[in-house]
């Protein structure tokens, strides 16, 4: 995404406003980096500049009183509002080159829209604004809120910008999606032995990093500094500075990777920032893939929601990734479910799985058969007929939800199934849950075991059209091969479902 034509590829509306204002701003001068309100100096005439001037000489000569300090500040700021609009309008007078205005009471101040907020001024023209309009980006910048026409004119742009370097966006969940978190205190014996399992580096050294980030020893072990916590085998990690221990879901450096040169990617999480940022450390040491874009619970703009509100991009052009749904209301034809990664016992207790977790196994999920090697193929697939459509429309007006529906379709395509003692007498079949995830898999129905039958789906062996299944050679499976399909994108081995009574 870009503000700027000439961006490069990579960038994003929320880095560049991100890479703006901590560049930019914070190091304009010693001032502290809240906006506060710029003073009226603007509108001094020339004879009150050549003053200004005098005393930045005393100030050169080390004579100069607090009055230079007060003078400094105000000019600072009045820097920091230009620095802004030239980063939020690039058409402006800043931006190009020419002398900002400086009066007042100037038409300029008088007609602007204000497209954004940051710290009780507008990012434009320096007013103070009191509307709390708009969506605010805190996680682009503390205290920064877009009005929607300007969120509306940035996705717009970056659209154009992602399109032409063949990208989509990606928004990434982040527990039992991309990892598993437990608290240490939540540990079970059977997997206590995973405190005590350090990975061995070369030569026995732990080097330390600032702040207790991340650093990458080598491609496949990751050290959090000393003091801090330290990295386990098969990226296991020990985070003792916030009481937790995090497992990387297998195959997940390969897959960002591979999905970072076809997507512009986000994390969002539920999790407050602090975790959240600590999780971003893990999976993007090098900081390459998602940069300022990591939202967290605290960004969104509804109560145990998420949104695509807060994302600097067209929901046309977004793909989301995330083990629930209902957290989607709104933009559920974006989702693409995951299957959930339960390594931890916490895990599995916390949604009522009554089984062995991976850890207690002493197992975890094949890389090249996992969740995310599956799901790596289909956005590759959706990437590919998004940007391969042989057709007169123009690529603006594309939509990714479209090209995600038609794929979704093909899963089950040639598959006429009849449900039986699954639905509920007094359900409308075509509302039961099992019917209309089928239906958006691609398949059709019978009410009748029929010649045109493929699948009888069952949760009972012993019902008449279980039997006559079995006499005609159908397929007869358990419900849960309907929803091994929508997580595995493919149609699932029947024999691996089979209906017991």
């Amino acid at each position: 995404m870009s503000l700027t034509a000439d961006s490069p590829v990579h960038s994003s509306s929320s880095d560049d406003f991100a890479a703006f204002l901590d560049a930019e701003l914070d190091s304009a001068s010693d001032v502290s980096p809240e906006l506060d309100e710029v003073e009226n100096g603007e509108a001094e005439g020339e004879e009150e500049v050549e003053d200004e001037k005098g005393q930045d000489e005393d100030n050169d000569t080390g004579d100069g009183d607090d009055d230079d300090g007060s003078i400094d500040s105000s000019r600072s700021k009045k820097r920091k509002i230009e620095l802004i609009e030239a980063a939020v309008d690039p058409q402006s007078s800043v931006s190009r080159g020419e002398p900002a205005e400086t009066s007042g009471t100037s038409s300029a101040l008088d007609v602007c829209t204000h497209p954004g907020v940051m710290g009780g001024m507008c990012i434009r023209c320096g007013q103070k604004v009191e509307d709390e309009s708009g969506v605010a980006f805190g996680y682009i910048h503390k205290n920064l809120r877009l009005a929607d026409d300007e969120v509306a004119r940035l996705r717009d742009k970056d659209l154009k910008n992602l399109l032409r370097h063949k990208k989509l966006i990606l928004v990434l969940d982040l527990d039992h999606t991309l990892l598993n978190s437990t608290r240490l205190a939540d540990i079970s014996a059977e997997e206590s032995y995973l405190k005590d399992q350090r990975e061995v580096l070369p030569g026995g050294e732990q080097l330390p990093v600032v702040s207790g980030r991340v650093y990458c020893v080598r491609e496949d072990v990751y050290m959090v500094g000393v003091g801090y916590g330290y990295a386990l085998r098969s990226n296991l990690f020990k985070l003792d500075w916030i009481h937790m221990m995090t497992k990387l879901r297998p195959f997940v450096h390969t897959f960002l990777k591979e999905a970072s040169s076809l997507f512009e990617m986000y994390i969002y999480t539920m999790g407050e920032r602090p975790y959240a940022l600590e999780m971003a450390s893990l999976l993007d040491p090098g900081g390459i893939y998602f940069h300022s874009r990591v939202i967290a619970q605290s960004d969104s703009t509804r109560r145990h929601q998420k949104g695509l509100d807060v994302i600097l991009g067209q929901e046309s052009a977004v793909l989301i990734l995330d083990d629930t749904e209902v957290v989607w209301g709104k933009h559920r034809e974006n989702l693409i479910l995951m299957d959930r990664y339960h390594f931890f016992t916490s895990s599995c207790r916390q949604f009522g799985l009554k089984c062995k977790s991976l850890s207690e196994q002493k197992s975890d999920e094949n890389e090249a058969e996992g969740a995310l090697a599956s799901v790596l193929e289909v956005l590759q697939r959706i990437h590919r007929l998004f940007f391969d459509l042989e057709c007169g429309d123009n690529i603006m007006e594309r939509d990714v939800r479209q090209v995600l529906k038609t794929v979704r379709k093909e899963i089950l395509k040639g598959c006429k199934i009849v449900f039986t003692g699954v639905i509920p007498i007094q359900c409308q079949p075509e509302n039961h849950h099992y019917w209309k995830l089928a239906e958006k898999l691609g398949a059709t129905f019978s009410t009748e075991v029929d010649d045109t039958v493929t699948h009888v789906v069952s949760m009972n062996d012993k019902t008449e059209k279980s039997r006559q299944a079995v006499r005609e050679k159908k397929f007869l499976v358990h419900p849960r091969w309907i929803e091994a399909a929508n997580y595995l994108w493919r149609k699932p081995p029947e024999e691996n479902f089979p209906v017991s009574s």
